[in-house]
């Protein structure tokens, strides 16, 4: 809950932290939490008391710089340089390094020491030909601290790198937006619905052989058969089968010879007699 509040409300994140260190109070990572929200908070006194318990639990000084910075918090730039100037930096990273040569510039500034704020600056992490992911913000303090010491062409020529480190590390107005996929998967889709159909088949199974015990369909049970139907499946016509019925009889046609019966064509047997 405290990593999710603690940039839109530092003091409620700070509280959350504040409560689980009463349960794990002796867990470095809680007491870095409750140390990191302090200080996003702007307090300053709890926040390098719970930095110097993490670094007495853990033997590490990853947080020196955050400790140096809330000494210039609350008014003691001088402590901050001292604990800037401590062996332990020698323990850090070159990210850690820069950002404690950053809160020491910070701190001669306040002194109004503005030449060593820039002297404070020009360590080794310092370089105008590489960029690391440190180096915009390295770049950015060195500039300032050139433009309030009265170097402004100087300092010119460093916030013109500023932009030029971004666009190597892809950072800042340079980085990439997260793009995120939000289309469908049709073969997936088509996948889930095949799935659904067979489950709700399996759910609902049919008696095919049921309905054949039972006679058939009711459709079927309906409809008795007839000889009409006989007729239609067969699909003969009357004249098709030699059945015609007809009223009409057939007369011969005018001027037409009639056959003679066979008997009277045969002429009675015997010779003709003469007188």
């Amino acid at each position: 809950m405290a990593g999710r509040l603690i940039e839109d409300d530092p003091e409620a994140a700070f509280q959350h932290a504040l409560a689980a260190s009463r349960r794990g109070g002796r867990i470095g990572a809680v007491r870095e939490a409750v140390g990191m929200t302090a200080y996003a908070a702007g307090r300053y006194d709890d926040a390098l008391r719970e930095f110097r318990t993490f670094r007495r639990i853990t033997g590490s000084s990853i947080h020196l710089a955050h400790m140096a910075d809330c000494e210039r918090g609350l008014g003691r730039p001088e402590k901050a340089l001292e604990l800037a100037h401590s062996d332990e930096r020698n323990m850090l990273d070159n990210a850690n390094k820069a950002e404690l040569a950053i809160v020491a510039s910070g701190a001669r500034s306040d002194m109004g020491d503005h030449e060593g704020a820039v002297a404070e600056l020009e360590i080794p992490q310092l370089d105008i030909n590489r960029a690391f992911s440190f180096s915009p913000r390295l770049f950015e303090a060195y500039a300032d601290a050139l433009s309030a010491a009265g170097r402004s062409s100087e300092a010119s020529k460093w916030y013109r790198q500023i932009g030029v480190a971004e666009k190597a590390l892809g950072v800042g107005e340079f980085e990439e937006p997260e793009i995120v996929d939000l289309g469908w998967d049709e073969a997936e889709e088509r996948r889930e619905a095949e799935e659904r159909r067979a489950k709700a088949a399996a759910a609902s199974p049919r008696d095919d052989a049921g309905e054949e015990r039972d006679g058939g369909t009711a459709e079927d049970a309906g409809h008795a058969p007839s000889d009409e139907d006989d007729d239609e499946e067969t699909g003969l016509a009357e004249d098709e089968i030699g059945i015609h019925e007809t009223d009409d009889a057939v007369e011969p046609t005018e001027g037409a010879p009639l056959e003679a019966d066979a008997a009277d064509e045969q002429a009675p047997g015997g010779e003709e007699h003469q007188a």
